[in-house]
């Protein structure tokens, strides 16, 4: 026999009001409960930490208030759960199945019912995922609202086969250890939560647009980074704020590097192009002059117009001032030139001090840095290597103790507006621009010895001298 049992979501918190009342809070939601009579609090507050079956539910309340207040409690539960403020427990038995943990909330928040169909069979999605999360094992689509915690290792296992063939409901009876009824129960909620599709639906997952065009990892990115079928806490939340100044910018100085001064910029003094006009002139060029390279002037020049950060220190957080807009003013963004070909500058991978514009040494030329030269030619399709190749990095920290939920795109969002920048203040520079789509980060990480965790790069951007023949379109 199947029973269902209910508790609050485990990232939600049940707390006092005014005037008495209950207020439910998750993450920017909130929900008053004014009102509530001793049958419906009692319920309320057992559900924080306890599972409550409709029967328990209604033994609490005809305990406390007689039959008569046993219906709005029911239809407050019901209430709860279509707007997944409640876990479900499905039970078969004695024996607890899984749990549905809800991700999204309020009206709409709950999937609709999926029931398998007698002799079908069944494949895991592609795009679901199994991880553990507070102590309990829990495997989610991007495609769903909910997720679903197995009770032991039997019906998770359920995955696991149909990860590997088609299963249909005897294999869910016999990896779950439950009579085919049971079976019937897990089946349909893993339908439900889109963790099994039909074949016809798996097929699609590969074969049709647009679903086939996502791969996995793009799909749970865009799903956290938007929160259309989630509630996870997303934005400036600062659950890890930090301590003001430890994350705005970098020195030379302060890594003990020995640092290179760059000539003072002097475009202030110049008449520049229109930006009407720099926009319209805009091109990738996948070639250099290398008979007359980028020189040392020019490249400080186009470093300070693209890159420079001014520290600003207010309201206790200190923030900095890039010629772009950035996340929170973070500045988290940082320039690593690989030189080739440069007059007066040797060649070898340098560090841009952005506060102080110099360029800090990180390692000579060699094997790792002609391997990224070779991939960032054959990514642009140059005919030879670029004079120099720009690797931009994201310090990371700083985005995640202060966002949650969309970090990692702010990084790559930040990225794309430098990149933007790049080519516009290289054109207006008369030099030759072009963005790569990816670069030896392997190479580029050893040599310069980053925690691909604490500061991974997230763009490429490759300049030199026009060749005499004119520019290239994209």
């Amino acid at each position: 026999m199947k029973t269902e049992s209910y508790r609050l979501r485990s990232d939600a918190r049940l707390t006092e009001g005014p005037g008495g009342s209950l207020v439910l809070e998750q993450s920017r939601y909130r929900l008053r409960l004014p009102g509530l009579e001793a049958g419906r609090r009692a319920v309320l507050l057992r559900m924080v930490e306890n599972w409550l079956s409709d029967l328990q539910i209604a033994q609490l309340v005809t305990g406390l208030e007689g039959d008569s207040r046993l219906l709005p409690t029911q239809l407050l539960v019901r209430r709860l759960l279509l707007h997944s403020w409640l876990e479900r427990r499905v039970s078969v038995g004695a024996r607890a199945l899984l749990d549905v943990v809800p991700r999204s909330i309020g009206a709409k928040s709950v999937p609709p019912q999926r029931r398998h169909r007698p002799g079908a069979v069944y494949r895991m999605s592609r795009f679901a995922v199994m991880r553990a999360e507070q102590g309990r094992m829990v495997a989610y689509s991007p495609l769903s609202t909910v997720g679903i915690s197995f009770s032991g290792f039997r019906p998770a296992a359920v995955l696991a086969r149909a990860c590997a063939e088609e299963i249909g409901l005897g294999e869910v009876a016999e990896e779950s250890g439950v009579d085919e009824s049971g079976a019937g129960f897990l089946l349909d909620e893993l339908l439900a939560a889109r963790l099994l599709v039909t074949p016809e639906e798996a097929g699609a997952e590969t074969r049709a647009a647009p679903m086939a065009l996502w791969s996995a990892e793009e799909l749970w990115l865009h799903d956290r980074s938007r929160p259309e079928r989630h509630a996870a806490p997303i934005g400036a939340t600062d659950r890890f704020r930090s301590p003001p100044a430890a994350d705005c910018g970098r020195t030379a100085a302060a890594e003990g590097r020995s640092s290179i001064a760059l000539p003072a910029p002097p475009y202030a003094a110049r008449e520049s192009s229109s930006l009407s006009t720099v926009m319209a002139r805009r091109r990738s060029v996948r070639g250099h002059d290398d008979s007359r390279p980028v020189t040392l002037a020019q490249l400080g020049e186009f470093l300070h117009r693209v890159q420079r950060l001014e520290i600003r220190d207010g309201d206790g957080e200190t923030t900095g001032a890039r010629p772009y807009p950035g996340a929170g003013g973070l500045g988290e963004l940082e320039v690593y030139p690989l030189v080739s070909r440069c007059a007066g500058l040797p060649g070898g991978l340098y560090h841009y001090d952005s506060t102080h514009h110099r360029l800090a040494p990180v390692a000579a030329p060699g094997p790792a840095t002609e391997r990224m030269l070779s991939f960032a030619r054959g990514t642009a399709t140059m005919p030879g290597p670029p004079q120099v190749l720009f690797v931009i990095t994201a310090r990371v920290g700083p985005l995640m103790r202060k966002y949650e939920g969309i970090p990692y795109t702010l990084a790559l969002k930040d990225a794309g507006i430098l990149t933007a920048w790049m080519y516009l203040v290289a054109t207006d520079m008369g030099l030759a621009p072009c963005a790569l789509g990816a670069g030896d980060t392997a190479s580029f990480s050893a040599l310069a010895g980053l925690d691909t965790l604490a500061e991974p790069a997230v763009a490429e951007f490759v300049l030199g001298s026009c060749p005499p023949d004119g520019r290239e379109p994209a």
